[in-house]
């Protein structure tokens, strides 16, 4: 039986479609780290953006437009689903397809109905060359991992991705199963539940970003000792840096490997002198002048004062009366001529 329930309060009690992108490695947006961070509690996920607005607001459009253009009956369902198998294994799907429009989604078994699922998305016209020819499952990874993902759950044969490109360029994408490819995929996010999430271990830091937000807070004071090895690390990166072409990609694996080598450490020595320090800037304070205007305007004018500006030059209108006339025509009147 296929059970559903409402997953859309608590992000970390499981793994969702969105995640299995970032946990293999192939988003450009998330990580492995960022997923472990959200799904242990340790970041609260607030992200918030026009794209990401305009996303949820379009979806319902390009939903009502793949129906028009298919005939498809579609049906939305806002509850999770869970994989039979791997029950922190959720699907949130945009639509399923039906076969009639009077259908349920469930059978009495608990089998769904549906016949295949939509997927709704939205892109901008930068991101084109990342859309092969419409009708393929040429399209972008994290949303070809997010379908398999779907299907495994669903045990549905396909899905159907829609995306509007640009605002005004609509494609329709069908990604079939991969039984193959799927179980491989569910193997991974199990072992990354069970091995990271469950044990609060992190994955191994796979960036600078990874690395800044494992380590953001320092132990204090603590300093380590660098081997041979890493001093080698140390003497190699300052000879890319001196490079005028020196690949950026490959600076940033040496300090990615330096920053996990001290990872809560503050300062890196060598023969007792420091040569890497890693520390957080003293917090810098701003005055909210506008809230404190608002709660507390007797205090803030004692310790106002005039700022001098330049002048400012500017040419108003002139008065009706000082606009320049138009030049009087002159009429010469000759003698004898009619």
């Amino acid at each position: 039986m296929l059970n559903n329930q409402d997953f859309t309060h608590n992000r970390t009690t499981f793994l969702g479609g969105s995640d299995i992108g970032a946990i293999l490695g192939v988003s450009k947006y998330r990580s492995a780290m960022d997923v472990w961070l959200e799904k242990t509690g340790k970041r609260v996920d607030t992200k918030d953006s026009f794209a990401l607005r305009f996303g949820s607001f379009a979806e319902s459009f390009i939903a009502n437009e793949y129906a028009l253009l298919t005939g498809e009956h579609l049906l939305e369902y806002s509850q999770g689903l869970i994989h039979p198998t791997y029950s922190f294994c959720v699907g949130h799907i945009d639509r399923f397809v039906l076969e009639k429009k009077e259908l349920p989604l469930f059978n009495s078994d608990g089998r769904l109905n549906a016949k295949k699922l939509l997927e709704c998305k939205t892109a901008n016209h930068y991101s084109q060359s990342d859309w092969g020819e419409p009708g393929t499952d040429a399209i972008p990874l994290p949303y070809l991992c997010q379908c398999i993902w779907y299907l495994g759950i669903t045990n549905l044969p396909e899905i159907d991705v829609a995306v509007l490109l640009g605002g005004s360029d609509l494609r329709i994408y069908t990604v079939t199963r991969d039984v193959e490819l799927e179980s491989l995929m569910f193997e991974k996010a199990a072992f990354f539940w069970t091995e990271h999430v469950q044990k609060d271990i992190p994955p191994k830091p796979q960036s600078i970003d990874d690395c800044q937000a494992l380590f953001q807070r320092a132990s204090s004071g603590k300093t380590i000792e660098a081997n041979p090895q890493t001093i080698a690390l140390i003497q190699e990166l300052k000879a890319l840096e001196s490079q005028s072409h020196a690949e950026e990609e490959q600076i940033n694996s040496i300090k990615q490997q330096l920053m996990e080598t001290m990872a809560d450490a503050e300062v890196l020595t060598y023969l007792g002198k420091p040569v890497i320090t890693w520390k957080a800037p003293k917090p810098s304070y701003r005055i909210d002048t506008k809230r404190l205007g608002l709660e507390h305007p007797e205090l803030i004018r004692a310790y106002q004062s005039p700022v001098i500006n330049s002048r400012r030059f500017v040419v108003k209108d002139l008065p009706d009366a000082l606009k320049p006339q138009e030049p009087i025509k002159e009429t010469i009147v000759l003698e004898g001529v009619n």
